[in-house]
Parts: C-alpha cells; sequence; structure tokens
C-alpha cells in the first residue's frame, strides 16, 4: 500500500511520542488524526496543561481528539468514521479491544524496552535502577494483556554505567521513532513478521516495571554504593531521588540528582553519614562502601552543586555532622 494512501491514527501524549509522530508526518505518511489525553490544569493560576501531542497536532494542522472515556461510543464512531488503516499508540493510555482491533492492518505500540523485559509504566526508569548495561525499543501488536503481543520489531542501544535516566529516555525517542517508521513501513508493504514474545525470551520470564511513586524513590543507604548509585542515576532527573537529611534534629527533604563511584575507597562511614573530603561530599552506604554526590536539590530550591550545598549548611564533619536516613 502506498504511503499516501496508508491511512494512520496516532495515540500519544508526551515529547516521547512526539519524535515518532513528526517522523511520519516529515516522511509523507497520512496520519488522519491524533489522539491524546484531555487537558489538565495544575500549577500555580491553575493554568491549561496541554500535552505534547496536542501542541504538535495543533501547529501541524491534523485533527485532533480528545476523549474523555475511551469506550464512549461517540469516540468510537468518531474513529470508525476515520476509516484508518493502522493504528500507533506511543506512551498512551491502556485501549480497550473495541479501539485496538478496529483497523484492517492493527494496532501497534512502540515501548521503550527489550520486550518481554520490562513491561509496564517505567521501563526506562527500571532499567538503569537495575543497572542494566542494554536497553532499546520494541513495536508490537496489540492484544489483551498489557505489553505482551507479538514482536515485530527491536533495537537495541548500551547504557553508559553513569548514564542516567534522562539521557537514556532521549536516546531512545531517537531510535523509537527510526524503528516506528521502519516498522509501517514494512507493515504497508506486507513485510511485517512478528513473533511472540516467549520466543525471543531464551528462557526468561518476564520483567516488570511498575509505575513509580514517591516511596520507590526514597534512596536506602545500607545498600551497596553501586546499588545507591544505580537508584539515584535512574531516577534522574525526574522524579528524582531522595532522602531525609538530619543536621543536630532539624530534618529536611533533598534530592540527590547525581553522584560518582568512588570505587573501594574507605572513609569508614556508616551508611548514611556524611564526610566532606576536599570539597567532595562523601557518603556512606552499605558493607562499608561510599558515594561522592555532585548535585542535589534541597526541597523548595534550584539544583545545585553538592559541595555548594554542604558549604552552605557549614557541614564541617565535626561540630556540625549531617546525616542522610
Amino acid at each position: 500500500m502506498d504511503k499516501e494512501n496508508l491511512r494512520i491514527v496516532f495515540f500519544g501524549t508526551p515529547q516521547f511520542a512526539v519524535e515518532s509522530l513528526d517522523t511520519l508526518i516529515r516522511n509523507g505518511f497520512n496520519v488522519v488524526a491524533a489522539v491524546t489525553m484531555p487537558d489538565k490544569t495544575g500549577g500555580r493560576g491553575h493554568k491549561v496543561i496541554t500535552s505534547a501531542v496536542k501542541d504538535y497536532a495543533i501547529e501541524h494542522n491534523i485533527p485532533l481528539l480528545q476523549p474523555e472515556k475511551l469506550k464512549s461510543p461517540d469516540f468510537i464512531e468518531t474513529l470508525k468514521a476515520l476509516e484508518a488503516d493502522l493504528f500507533i499508540v506511543i506512551a498512551f493510555r491502556m485501549l480497550p479491544e473495541a479501539v485496538w482491533a478496529m483497523p484492517p492492518l492493527g494496532t501497534f505500540n512502540l515501548h521503550a524496552s527489550l520486550l518481554p523485559r520490562y513491561r509496564g509504566a517505567a521501563p526506562i526508569n527500571r532499567a538503569v535502577m537495575n543497572g542494566d548495561t542494554e536497553t532499546g525499543v520494541t513495536t508490537f501488536f496489540l492484544k489483551h494483556e498489557i505489553d505482551t503481543g507479538d514482536v515485530i520489531a527491536r533495537e537495541r542501544i548500551e547504557i553508559g554505567p553513569d548514564e542516567d535516566a534522562g539521557s537514556v529516555h532521549d536516546r531512545l525517542m531517537a531510535l523509537g521513532a527510526k524503528l516506528t517508521l521502519e516498522t509501517v513501513q514494512n507493515i504497508a508493504d506486507g513485510k511485517a513478521n512478528a513473533l511472540p514474545q516467549a520466543e525471543l525470551a531464551n528462557g526468561e520470564e518476564p520483567t516488570p516495571a511498575p509505575k513509580i511513586f514517591k516511596e520507590d524513590c526514597r534512596i536506602c543507604w545500607t545498600a551497596c554504593a553501586d546499588s545507591v548509585h544505580n537508584h539515584i542515576r535512574g531516577l534522574a532527573p525526574h522524579p528524582g531521588a531522595w532522602t531525609e537529611l538530619d543536621i543536630c534534629g532539624n530534618v529536611t527533604t533533598v534530592k540527590i540528582l547525581r553522584s560518582e563511584r568512588i570505587g573501594d575507597s574507605c572513609h569508614k562511614l556508616a551508611p548514611g553519614e556524611i564526610k566532606i573530603d576536599n570539597g567532595s561530599v562523601i557518603a556512606g552506604c552499605g558493607n562499608g562502601s561510599c558515594i561522592a554526590l555532585s548535585i542535589v536539590q534541597p526541597a523548595g530550591k534550584k539544583a545545585m552543586p553538592a559541595a555548594d550545598f554542604a558549604r552552605g549548611l557549614r557541614l564541617d564533619g565535626a561540630s556540625r555532622k549531617g546525616v542522610f536516613r
């Protein structure tokens, strides 16, 4: 089927999805509508917050749908009237079968992991938090259970030992756009050969990647330094790993946005104990290990170098000690 005659409806919300939508538009594919989340209000003054996909669709004159309920009869009828051949879903809500089963060429999703690894809402964060050395993107046809459909294509990248989730996100966003384009072209040409995920798992069980909540972000200082470092970079820059800082009984919340490995250097620090060493802020972890803190964000303030933060608190390691907990 020629790309001009292939009618596509695109479902997505954040910038991660926009990269793929833009790639399709720039390559001449016929996106007949974009579906995104309803507007929200938030922040100071309760301003209206629109999705990145909505902003792009308006700028490029793409018809836009923002259903409150995906099972709404009016929404279903509107979709049918578009007579689309293919639906594409990237970073959107779970679709009901009445929607994903509608187009004759099917509905495929772009997921930011190497399925069946990291099924769920936070695949990028979880991969980095777990210290994985590779990840990737996968396109697959939707079915009933979330993130379980047959895989069309996958692409891999390496994760650097000190790379954070934000950097991995941006690289996967670009790689995902490329894979989305290739997947659409193969579907249009009748060359998409999907495989069950079980055939790609090499005997491994699927890995969950559940949504991240505030308590998941709290740093456990009794874990080894590598685990704490991975936890910090896996949550940076958003939502941010956090801890409580206790200085002489005064407790405040601090996000740790960047840390550095310092090998097996022993500072004889208890878990959470802080030491200022030649301008570096060292924090104790489990088993006598420790890490250096680079960037922190105190509650209600902007991110700053950890050394500046410690200097402002006058932490000298003797008369005025600080402890993370």
